[in-house]
């Protein structure tokens, strides 16, 4: 089946000849176009008894590999688990006009973290008001930076418990419905944001160098307060094991997964996508080789930075003392943490264990298979 691997394997040392790349998008397009294969080295799975052999390459661990994520996902996920609230939890999505998208892509960093701070400050402060909630509430936020076309599209995605602490420490429960009207989430976090972008220090390069005058960079916040900015309350998940469903789906995602894509062939890249403006119709798109791989590099992100970020009750300091109050007063089981070996962790995934022979069970033995000498 063909592969976003396939594409970098075929393409990639000619887009990387004919286009400019940071040093994180020249990385990420190594390592995808190496992972699993003989060029990283790995071992040999070798059966003792019956003399089966399996070769197994090692992975490029890159998060932004296709490959990559299924062991890393469960893995959080299995931490994660130990942290649900035996209540409903809500999903919140927040983004930003389109209009913003240029200053995004010359400022990443900067406007990626002020992205996560202004959600989680707007979510905070409402629900102290006594008019929601009166309480303090946690919430996990996820980075995505990606539309179903590949285009560029930042947003963050809230998990955010329906219920908080109060100031004597009593459990208030939330309303079944979300206890923030969506409007008054948009216009708080819209003003967070473009309050804070007025006094940051930017980099114009790129396209964004149409904003380099401070008349046109002002001219560009006064269109996006003018404009209604999109913040949507998903339905509520029932139950803790909905909550985990949906951290499997969005916390380790990339930008596109293997199993969209439909063929790769005469420098041109198909693939499945689903339009949310109509109906959330699935539909086919094609672009050049070219094209689809300077889409899925902008979606890598810099270097070290964490795009999955606890707060309030669910921060880390939080997690000791006010944590563990939450779980008594929902009636929530604390439960011991443990760390599955990988092995059994594999084994959970894919309902084998691949430390025996699939043909006689005997326990394999493992012999290395160095990465092939660059001459």
């Amino acid at each position: 089946m063909p592969e976003v691997q396939t594409v970098f394997a075929e393409y990639g040392d000619k887009y990387e000849a004919s286009h400019p790349m940071t040093i994180q998008q020249r990385k990420a397009l190594h390592a995808i176009k190496l992972c699993r294969t003989s060029a990283m080295g790995g071992h040999m799975d070798e059966c003792p008894e019956c003399g089966f052999q399996r070769p197994s390459y090692n992975s490029c661990r890159n998060r932004h590999c296709p490959k990559c994520q299924t062991l890393l996902k469960e893995r959080w996920i299995e931490n994660q688990s130990f942290d649900l609230l035996n209540i409903q939890y809500f999903h919140v999505v927040f983004t930003v006009p389109a209009e913003l998208d240029p200053l995004f892509l010359s400022n990443q960093e900067k406007l990626y973290r002020l992205l996560f701070s202004c959600a989680a400050e707007t979510l905070t402060q409402l629900a102290w008001d006594k008019k929601y909630l009166g309480a303090q509430i946690g919430c996990i936020e996820v980075l995505h930076t990606w539309g179903q076309n590949l285009h560029f599209h930042p947003h963050i995605h809230c998990i955010v418990p329906g219920g908080g602490l109060n100031k004597i420490g009593q459990w208030v429960p939330s309303r079944k419905k979300f206890f923030i009207p969506v409007k008054v989430l948009s216009r708080m976090f819209r003003g967070k944001f473009l309050a804070a972008l007025k006094t940051m220090d930017l980099d114009f390069c790129g396209s964004a160098k149409q904003y380099e005058d401070p008349r046109d960079f002002l001219n560009l916040i006064d269109r996006c307060y003018n404009k209604e900015w999109v913040a949507y309350c998903k339905p509520p998940f029932r139950d803790s094991s909905g909550v985990i469903h949906y951290l499997g789906r969005y916390t380790h995602r990339v930008a596109i997964s293997n199993n969209r894509i439909l063929n790769v062939r005469n420098g041109q890249v198909t693939f499945k996508w689903r339009d949310y403006a109509d109906g959330r119709k699935e539909k086919i798109m094609t672009l050049s080789a070219m094209e689809f791989i300077r889409r899925f590099l902008l979606h890598i992100l810099p270097k070290g930075f964490m795009k999955i970020r606890h707060y309030g009750l669910l921060g880390n300091r939080n997690k000791t003392k006010k944590l563990i109050l939450c779980k008594r007063l929902t009636n929530t089981p604390i439960r011991l943490k443990e760390k599955l070996p990988a092995p059994q962790l594999l084994q959970k995934l894919i309902g084998h264990d691949i430390t025996t022979c699939p043909v006689c069970g005997t326990l394999l033995q493992h012999a290395s298979l160095p990465p092939p000498l660059v001459s």
